[in-house]
């Protein structure tokens, strides 16, 4: 691997269950991937194949079962104290549901306080109005409460409290699923524009594989806990090896008239605009 395509991120054989003795369920199962350093990577597959199991783990939510997680050549699989709290710097997220992340009686200036608590107050002026630029929102947002922001806004408020502590890694977790049509494309390419103007490496989870054409460098597929296949973008997309794959891909609109990846994501971004 050369320095264009360095890793910043690996799996190795990572397992997790739950439960004990005759009752475990096993939500991840020897999975290794690595995410490359400038790109976006996606893992998709239906719900219940362990992704999101997977998001929590690389965020250092969840313990791992076994194997190793490694960051930046750093052993983080057991991170504590002052190190993960570092790594939480490093490594920021961004969810599902945006509403649930707002305390609906705060401003969006007094959510986004929190992270410019942990900068300097001049640098943290300075962030801030640097991270809502990146996402498309100016200073008069501020003021205004969740309830008052479209489901894109509040999702990009999100991405703009992430970015404001300038991580290496950011995860992104089925953060457009809850969105329309619409406000998917918007919030997609926002992350798409910080890979591409700041060189974030950016992990995308979700179930909708049509999501995953439209942003990902590289597509790893999972199902029931199993890494199934992975490799770039349109290996995947026009040449997919595993039943599973191209079971998911059936459903891809225009999949099969596309000659390009290009193509297919101005196929893509057409459909959800429609």
């Amino acid at each position: 691997m050369n320095d264009e395509n360095k890793a910043i991120y690996t799996a190795e054989n990572i397992t997790k269950t739950f439960g004990h003795g005759n009752h475990q369920v096993t939500a991840a199962k020897d999975v290794s991937f690595e995410l490359v350093e400038g790109q976006t990577t996606t893992i998709v597959g239906e719900s219940g194949s362990g992704k999101s199991t997977m998001a929590r783990m690389v965020l250092g939510l969840m313990p791992v079962t076994s194997g190793k997680l490694t960051f930046q050549g750093k052993d983080v699989t057991h991170l504590k104290g002052r190190d993960r709290a570092q790594y939480w710097r490093d490594v920021q997220a961004v969810f599902q549901d945006p509403f649930s992340a707002f305390n609906q009686f705060f401003t969006v200036k007094k959510l986004l306080a929190r992270s410019m608590a942990l900068l300097d107050r001049k640098v943290g002026q300075e962030r801030l109005e640097e991270s809502l630029g990146y996402v498309g929102m100016d200073l008069s947002v501020l003021e205004r409460h969740p309830h008052e922001l479209s489901g894109g806004q509040r999702q990009r408020v999100m991405i703009a409290r992430a970015l404001m502590l300038q991580p290496k890694l950011l995860i992104a977790d089925e953060a457009t699923s809850m969105l329309d049509a619409s406000l998917r494309v918007n919030v997609l390419n926002v992350l798409t524009d910080l890979r591409d103007q700041l060189g974030m490496t950016i992990l995308f989870i979700t179930h909708d594989i049509g999501q995953a054409c439209y942003i990902a460098d590289r597509v790893l597929v999972m199902e029931h806990g199993i890494m199934v296949e992975q490799g770039p973008t349109d290996q995947v997309i026009f040449s997919p090896k595993h039943e599973y794959t191209q079971r998911l891909l059936a459903d891809v609109p225009k999949l099969h008239q596309a000659v390009e990846l290009h193509d297919l994501r101005e196929d893509l971004a057409a459909v959800e605009n429609a």
